[in-house]
Parts: structure tokens; sequence; C-alpha cells
């Protein structure tokens, strides 16, 4: 069977990360995707490299990975916005679109007649999703917003990283840009929420997306740590602000990752390990005990673990149904047998790299399995497909367009 919203046409007018990480979640579940990108140079990532997808000759392209990452599945149409035509091109496809995507900043595309009360004169369906830095109300809402400065200010920094008192420590970003892809999460469930609800009412809605909402939203159990408190947790580095042991731990050889969550699974642990007094130690008894003495059991764990090799503590901890794992680079990543298994890498063929390594979706489905088709689109490659078989351009008038620098 098609995708879960083979359905649905989406009109994908964001650039970089977090807008189009929605709209290729949307095409993975089988949307027809369309991205609408500046002639000539495109979305700003394609411009994110090195590195850069590699030819059938193993030679750069100037594809960059970035974009790859979070285009997927999507066809490229380019259209000018400064110029009335190319805005009049964006008011068709979005009279024939369930669903806009955007990330200008606020009011921009108003000024173009593109904004969502212009919009949904034309398409009462139509469902306007705006994903900025600090949404389309409050003091901060013409601020530019980026994913670094959006960790800052959301907090999540300040709970990253080693403390002030160990080497480096200091306040860290997270690794990937998880504001910009929590994000796009967020608008990805809010997108398929306005479509249900859209099956009852029969109207569409602007949906108002923002980084810092996501960012303070995301802080979970750490912002309820503080909300009960009136106390802002610090950085602990790896260690778990509410269980012990939850963490890392150096072997004779390399590193794993302890994740006792909770006292049945510390006492496996300390059957595995041959530390049984520790369950008795009323120091160490309970989680809540272990927190208040985390640095106390962490010193003698660490002692514990540097007599085994990594590889020997996984074998005995997943014996005894312990939950741990060994700290991947992402090529052991990709070699897991799990990761195998479960197809998470996958190959399609690029109109200018050949045969490309993508990452798949995580979603799975049994009724209505996700199909990876496309990939990630050259700049413009659908541009005279959408076109004539949207908008009913014939040659001629798309030739004359492309003259006038409109597409």
């Amino acid at each position: 069977m098609a995708g879960p919203l083979s359905h649905i046409r989406v009109l994908d007018l964001s650039r970089v990360l977090a807008g189009p990480w929605c709209g290729q979640n949307l095409a993975d579940l089988g949307a027809e995707v369309i991205k609408v990108e500046r002639p000539k140079t495109g979305d700003d990532s394609r411009a994110f490299g090195p590195p850069w997808l590699k030819d059938r000759d193993g030679k750069d392209t100037r594809e960059s990975a970035y974009f790859a990452s979070a285009n997927r599945g999507k066809k490229s149409v380019t259209v000018n916005l400064s110029q009335p035509a190319g805005q009049n091109i964006v008011r068709e496809l979005a009279r024939q679109c369930d669903v806009l995507i955007e990330n200008y900043k606020v009011g921009d595309l108003a000024r173009y007649g593109l904004g969502y009360g212009d919009l949904k004169q034309l398409n009462p369906r139509l469902i306007y999703t705006s994903v900025t830095g600090f949404g389309q109300t409050g003091p901060y809402r013409e601020r530019p917003g980026y994913d670094f400065m959006i960790q800052g200010m959301g907090g999540v920094m300040s709970i990253t990283g080693e403390r002030d008192d160990q080497p480096g420590g200091g306040p860290q970003r997270v690794g990937i840009p998880i504001a910009d892809i929590m994000t796009g999460m967020y608008a990805t469930i809010a997108i398929c929420a306005a479509i249900a609800h859209r099956e009852k009412s029969g109207t569409g809605q602007h949906l108002d997306l923002a980084l810092l909402d996501t960012q303070v939203g995301v802080l979970a159990n750490q912002g309820m740590n503080y909300l009960a408190t009136g106390n802002p947790p610090g950085r602990i580095g790896n260690a778990h602000p509410n269980i012990v042991p939850y963490q890392p731990f150096k072997t004779g050889d390399g590193d794993i990752i302890l994740a006792c969550g909770n006292d049945n699974l510390f006492n496996k642990f300390c059957e595995v390990a041959g530390c049984q007094e520790l369950v008795k130690d009323p120091r160490y008894s309970t989680n809540s005990k272990r927190v208040e003495n985390r640095e106390a059991i962490t010193a003698l764990l660490a002692g514990i673990f540097a007599k085994r090799t990594t590889q020997d503590w996984c074998d005995a901890l997943e014996a005894a149904g312990v939950p741990n794992g060994p700290i991947n680079n992402l090529k052991q990543v990709f070699e897991e047998p799990q990761v195998v298994a479960r197809g998470m890498r996958i190959e399609l063929d690029h109109a200018v790299a050949g045969r490309v390594p993508l990452i798949a979706s995580p979603m799975k489905f049994s009724a209505t399995q996700l199909e990876f088709k496309n990939p990630p689109p050259a700049l413009g490659q659908h541009t005279d497909e959408v076109l004539s078989k949207l908008l009913d351009l014939d040659d001629a008038a798309i030739q004359r367009l492309r003259a006038d620098g409109v597409i």
C-alpha cells in the first residue's frame, strides 16, 4: 500500500534544517513534497560543505551531505519570489496543496502577498505551517533564530557538558542541531493533527512553531526538576540527574554505558560484577541513596569496571538482562547488526551523484510501509515537471519564465 500520507501534497518553502526536516518526514510518509528554492543558489544548506556527495567516479560533486540529510523524497522547483510572476507561481501551487511549510522571518512572505491571510483566501483548506526562531508573537518575534543560540537561550547547554571544575568543563551544545530537528518533528506532529482536524471541519489553519518554544518544551525531566524545586540543575557530564548508576565507565580497553534504571537492575549488575555487598550497604541499596552518594559509588564502580574488557562486560551484562552498550563511533553505528537488520542505511540513485547512501526514516508501519523512492533532488530538477503538470504551462511558457529569471 501507499504511504499513510500519499493523499497529501506539500509546498515546502523552507530552507536549512527545521522546516526541511518536517518536509522530509512528510515525504517519507508518502506525501508529494514540492520544495521551492531560489534559482541558481537554492537552499542555503546546498553550500554547507564539505563533505560533498561523491559521483560515480568517487569525486566530489557540489551536492552537500548536509542538504542530503533533510531533503530526501522531495521535488525541487526553482522560483524567484522577488518577482511578481514568481509570487503568482507560488500562489497557484498553494491552491493545489494541502500543506505549506515556511521558515521566513515573521511578515516576510506577507510582503509578497504570500502570508497565511493571503493564501487562505485562495485555499481555505490549506494548513500553513510557519517555523521561526521565536514564533509569530512575543517581543522576540522579529529576531532571527539559529539552533546554536537557541540551545543556549533554551537552557539545554546549561545542563550539557562537564562540571566547571572538571577538565573540559563548561557549557556544551548537543552534537546535532537538536532544536532544529525537534522543531521539525513537532511541526510534523502538528501538521498530521491539523490534517485530522480538517477531515472533520473542512478547513485548514495556521500552525506556529518556534525553536525556542521547542527547546523549552523538551527540557522534560530537567525542566520539571527546576519547576519542582526552584533550583536550576547544573551540568553533570554523562551522569543522570535522577538515576545512579546510569553513566559510562572506563573498562580495561575502552568504554561502556551502564543503565540501571531501577533497583532490581542494580541488584542484577552487582551479581554479575561480584559486588553484592553494595546491595546490602544502606548508602547504595536504593536509587535515591545512590543519587545522594553519587561520587562514592561512582568511584567504587570505576575500579570494578577497569578490571575487564568492554566485550567481557557487554557479554556478561547482556546475559543477565542488564541494559548496557558500547560508545560507538559512526562507523561502528552503521555496522551494528541491529542497525543493519532494521534497514537504517539505504541507497538511492541521485541525478548527479549516482548511487548515494542515506539514513532511512525510523518510522515503521505494518499496513502502510514506507517506500524510499526519490533521493534528495538536484537544484531545480523538477521545475518543468511540476509547472507543466500542476499549472498546465506548456514548454513555451516555461521557457519564457526561465528567460525572464522567474524560474
